[in-house]
């Protein structure tokens, strides 16, 4: 983190990996105390690095039509953390959501996750589109009716993967992203891949520890460096920074009701006594460990997440010694977040990094 920090780069942290996560087929079951502690644990390592420019609460979790129920339980666990960092006396670190553009449901998920109380709304609502294809346009993509339907949206929006492979990827998308059109609604965005993956996203190859940049890479420098960085606020639309309107149950979003989920029990003493000790990469998972004592029982009340009791600054860390980046405000070059902090996402083994 210092490196990246000497080299100017903010790192938005997703605290899943691929053991301790939500798993859309048993929600329910896999919110439970032994996640939470996975998560709060990862915050600890993170939340005293000043380059640490947000956390995730996860990665198109809801990626379908049919899996929108898991809805409530992805917005207690932007509770929970929000409650955690609070609790701990950490600054304020924004904790927001990577949504998949399932376009009939991401615009209700935007509405669910800023509605209700403050400490039930993210900070911010991320995305994660790949409809821009070169060559393409404003139209042809659909960022047009992107535009539209997120103009007044009151908490910050920006794209957490973009990035097509179809034709040429050289990356015209990064002009039109950066244009005033779009910095008024977003926030720039993060290409995906760092490395490649035999997927064909990666911007660089490794082997052996050697790193070689491909075309694509060069395609994408010369983008950002063709491009003028916004100015000021960018142009950004004036909003009063109210909830939305929480959506209604229909055929395209299963959620009955605004109630969310309790915390579980056994992970209410985190915000007290910290969380400990992280299982790391090698521990045996969270998405099985549910049952009638570490499982939510019942709904939460609404505001129930607020901090009441805050410890002293930083005093949830684990073994880690006290952290620094510099000193650093967190006055980010949206163009510089995008282009490097993505290349995280390959240097951390099962840790997504956007």
């Amino acid at each position: 983190m210092g490196y990246l920090a000497d080299a100017g780069i903010y790192l938005v942290l997703d605290t899943d990996t691929p053991l301790y996560s939500l798993n859309r087929n048993e929600p329910q079951k896999s919110y439970n105390s032994v996640y939470l502690q996975s998560i709060f644990a990862t915050i600890d390592q993170f939340a005293n690095y000043t380059n640490t420019l947000a956390f995730l609460s996860g990665n198109e979790v809801i990626n379908d039509v049919n899996n929108t129920n898991c809805a409530p339980y992805v917005k207690a666990i932007v509770r929970d953390m929000k409650e955690y960092i609070g609790s701990r006396g950490y600054r304020s670190i924004p904790v927001g959501y990577s949504a998949a553009d399932v376009a009939s449901n991401q615009y209700s998920l935007a509405d669910y996750l800023n509605c209700g109380t403050d400490d039930e709304r993210s900070d911010f609502y991320a995305i994660n589109d790949y409809s821009w294809c070169d060559p393409s346009s404003m139209t042809t993509s659909g960022w047009d009716t992107l535009i539209k339907n997120y103009t007044g949206y009151s908490i910050p929006l920006f794209m957490s993967e973009f990035g097509c492979i179809t034709n040429t990827r050289k990356f015209t998308e990064i002009a039109a992203l950066y244009s005033t059109e779009m910095t008024a609604i977003f926030s720039g965005g993060l290409v995906y891949e760092y490395s490649n993956e035999g997927n064909g996203y990666g911007l660089v190859d490794i082997s052996d520890g050697t790193v070689t940049t491909t075309d694509q890479f060069q395609y994408l420098k010369e983008a950002y460096t063709n491009t003028t960085s916004p100015t000021g606020d960018g142009g950004a639309v004036t909003t009063t920074g109210s909830a939305s309107t929480c959506p209604t149950e229909s055929s395209e979003w299963d959620v009955s009701d605004d109630a969310l989920p309790a915390m579980p029990t056994p992970a209410k003493k985190f915000m007290t006594n910290g969380a400990g000790t992280g299982p790391g990469l090698d521990g045996a998972g969270s998405q099985e460990a549910g049952d009638t004592e570490n499982e939510s029982q019942g709904t939460a009340t609404a505001g129930s997440g607020a901090v009441t009791n805050t410890a002293s600054a930083g005093s949830a860390s684990s073994t880690s010694s006290s952290k620094s980046a510099g000193g650093r405000n967190v006055e980010v070059d949206m163009r510089a977040c995008g282009f490097v902090a993505v290349m995280l996402a390959s240097m951390v083994g099962g840790m997504m990094l956007l």
